[in-house]
């Protein structure tokens, strides 16, 4: 048994990660992370500095200056730049999706990250929650490698794309994938030991179902 989980989930986009894991903090009392969104958020605020993905020089001074905090809303973990969150419909945007990729594959911007994704599982035990559920693409390979149960989901990319049409958000799926499988840094990869699940053919209950099984029994 463990007082305390960090579960771990890692995929491409549209792969369902936000949907299962808002579900399994629902169900487990955990806060939820989505370090997506965390990519997002810096991305919409360097654009909002005019800075452009091949200003790599200007983008690594800004770094600096991006006071990180973290706002718990219910149970999910909404990221500050210096005291704002910024809203959910500007990081969900076409430009913010257009260049969240390249912003999130220098280098210098994940290192800015890297400590301060850990330490929301200090925010998640400050808080009273059960766990962390954290997802992204890096997740079980270099943010949480020792996470207690790490996940990788993945779907093929029509049904992906599909996904994103029923949502009604345009997204190229297939180009992002190859961005964040091919960039030096925490590429996205099944790591060693992660469990896989195909959730193509799966809808969201089957595979929070399946997730939630394997929780339940380390939670005891």
């Amino acid at each position: 048994m463990s007082s305390f989980l960090i579960v771990a989930i890692d995929g491409g986009a549209a792969s369902g990660k936000s949907s299962t894991s808002r579900a399994l903090s629902e169900r487990f009392n955990f806060l939820h992370v989505d370090t997506g969104s965390y990519y997002r958020a810096i991305t919409a605020e360097l654009l909002r500095r005019s800075l452009r993905v091949d200003q790599i020089d200007a983008v690594k001074a800004a770094i600096p200056s991006l006071h990180f905090g973290t706002q718990v809303d219910g149970r999910a973990a909404r990221m500050e730049i210096g005291g704002r969150v910024v809203p959910e419909a500007e990081i969900r945007g076409p430009e913010v999706t257009a260049a969240v990729s390249h912003f999130a594959a220098i280098p210098e911007v994940r290192a800015a990250l890297l400590a301060y994704q850990r330490g929301q599982a200090d925010v998640a035990r400050t808080h009273g929650f059960r766990g962390l559920v954290m997802e992204g693409r890096d997740i079980g390979s270099i943010i949480f490698p020792n996470a207690d149960l790490r996940f990788y989901l993945h779907a093929d990319v029509e049904a992906r794309a599909r996904r994103r049409e029923l949502e009604g958000r345009a997204d190229a799926v297939a180009e992002r994938d190859r961005m964040d499988a091919t960039r030096k840094t925490a590429p996205l990869v099944l790591a060693s030991g992660a469990i896989d699940i195909d959730s193509t053919y799966l809808n969201l209950e089957q595979v929070v179902d399946k997730i939630a099984g394997l929780i339940a029994a380390k939670l005891g």
